[in-house]
């Protein structure tokens, strides 16, 4: 039997905009009661609004996930609170797109503790919790992460932490009836490629994805059981391609980031 979203209390962090937000009202469409955290209380509140439409039981906490020392708390409230989690979604993230000549340590610790440190953190402390309810985990990854794209070696390197740790726990929790999922966005129309304190990408130009469009493939996922999926799908096609002949990809990418670079100059 598919796995169904109905009656589930669904955890999504980073969910007062974008795919966390998109996330969150189309879980509660399916029955989902919905935790919505993030760092806006105003935006959040917004998005609560759309969700309690659907699922009136849905609530809201107000969080800062750079504070590490904070997440365990976090955790048991929401558990309390929300009546239990059958299903996390580490979604929230940053991008911090930088050549790697102008990278600095701190922009590089500053990224891997929101975008894998904190949801791993979030991860075990409400595993106890998932593994009882035979939950789900929803890990929301990166294209980055498989394809090493220009001036996104911070961020791409911690979605690959994410995913190689979510690859782990599917082996570590064979004896449980929890499964662990892997999602890998493409370019979505986000805050994220717009964000202050970020070098023009390399998307510049490119068509992108509503953030809507993401949340079917997703449920899909779930009701399936699979680990990995990619939106939009063909670009599991690209990173096949990579893996089969690396060198041969990477002479592609740097051809293809000096041309967009020529670009962005002369813009």
């Amino acid at each position: 039997m598919a796995y169904s979203l109905d009656g589930k209390h669904v955890l999504i962090t980073g969910s007062s905009a974008g795919i966390g937000a998109a996330l969150a009202v189309g879980f509660a469409e399916r029955g989902a009661t919905i935790g919505l955290c993030g760092r806006r209380e105003d935006k959040l509140a917004e998005v609560l609004e759309r969700v309690q439409k659907h699922a009136p039981d849905s609530r809201s906490w107000i969080i800062d996930l750079n504070d590490l020392e904070g997440i365990a708390g976090f955790a048991t409230d929401v558990e309390q609170q929300l009546g239990g989690v059958d299903m996390l979604v580490n979604n929230a993230g940053i991008p911090k797109r930088r050549h790697v000549t102008r990278l600095d340590p701190e922009t590089v610790e500053s990224v891997m503790r929101i975008n894998y440190f904190s949801p791993i953190r979030l991860t075990l402390a409400l595993l106890p919790g998932l593994i009882e309810r035979d939950g789900r985990i929803v890990n929301i990854s990166s294209v980055a992460a498989r394809l090493g794209p220009p001036i996104e070696a911070a961020y791409g390197a911690s979605k690959a932490a994410l995913t190689a740790f979510s690859e782990s726990m599917v082996v570590d929790l064979r004896d449980t009836n929890v499964l662990v999922h892997v999602v890998n966005p493409g370019v979505f129309d986000t805050e994220l490629f717009h964000l202050p304190d970020n070098e023009p990408g390399y998307h510049e130009g490119t068509p992108m994805e509503p953030v809507e469009s993401i949340v079917e493939p997703i449920v899909a996922q779930i009701e399936a059981g699979t680990f990995e999926t990619y939106v939009p799908a063909w670009f599991k096609d690209v990173a096949i391609n990579k893996f089969n002949d690396p060198d041969a990809f990477f002479i592609g990418t740097k051809a293809y980031a000096t041309e967009m670079e020529a670009k962005l100059a002369k813009s």
